[in-house]
């Protein structure tokens, strides 16, 4: 690699960061300069400060209520939406029969429904796990859909014309081929699921992320409510990574070629 090009790749590697500390230093200087009260816009100092203060029991408490919800949501996202994914694409009457309710579902507002949900099945793990999938799921049906459907049609005749099962023909050529789609389906379905369990938290729950942000701003202690903030969006950001390099340690094939 030249010294040109060994530049350009620490330049692309730093600058999100640079960017994100000049972001944060600008933030703290006119929150400073003009003195803007803390319930307006605490300054990135005091929001450090307010996560301190809380126990980092208490934070482990909460952060452990919203993943636990959000992983069982995604989790069983992931069982029910590639094989309803799979099933859609090997029958057409069923593909025309559950798309159209799978896009009423994806359309309907979760934070409509969520109340809903919580009265009929109670304000138990069950409920917000339910609300989790209700986010979680079509998207990782429609990228497996997709996926499949990207299959090189020869390959398909070729295993047809070696009398190859239709078992062996979606899980040795099919499913293989979607697997690039899948996981943009998954790194999607898991920040909507950190969405969903805290969406199922201002409904109705009594510890998680979502919940200690509710509680604080309702307090107006907001230097406490934007540190949970901050803290959830890191936590999704590792979630979202995880997934990245899930893909990076089992499929690497499966990901573009540098330079593409």
């Amino acid at each position: 690699m030249s010294p040109h090009s060994r530049a350009r790749a620490f330049l692309l590697g730093v600058s999100p960061w640079v960017f994100f500390v000049a972001l944060i230093l600008l933030w703290e200087i006119v929150c400073q300069a003009f003195s803007l009260p803390a319930y307006v816009l605490p300054a990135p100092s005091a929001i450090v400060d307010a996560f301190f203060q809380v126990e980092f029991s208490r934070w482990l408490t909460h952060l452990w209520a919203t993943l636990r919800v959000a992983l069982l949501g995604f989790g069983i996202s992931i069982l029910v939406s590639i094989p309803i994914a799979v099933a859609m694409m090997r029958s057409e009457l069923l593909s025309r029969t559950l798309y159209p309710l799978l896009v009423v579902v994806q359309s309907t507002p979760v934070v409509a429904v969520a109340p809903l949900i919580i009265v009929l099945m109670g304000s138990d793990d069950s409920s917000r796990v339910l609300i989790t999938c209700l986010l979680t799921f079509f998207p990782l049906v429609v990228s497996t859909a997709t996926g499949i459907n990207e299959t090189p049609p020869e390959l398909i005749e070729l295993s047809r014309s070696l009398d190859a099962p239709t078992r062996r023909e979606t899980w040795q050529i099919r499913i293989p081929y979607a697997i690039p789609h899948i996981f943009s389906g998954l790194r999607i379905a898991i920040t909507l699921a950190i969405i969903g369990a805290v969406v199922a938290e201002f409904v109705a729950a009594e510890e998680g992320l979502g919940y200690f942000i509710q509680f604080s701003t309702s307090f107006f202690r907001i230097p406490q409510a934007f540190a949970g903030l901050f803290f959830l969006a890191v936590v999704s950001l590792l979630l979202f990574k995880s997934v990245q390099w899930s893909q990076q340690l089992f499929f690497p094939w499966s990901l573009p070629k540098k330079g593409h």
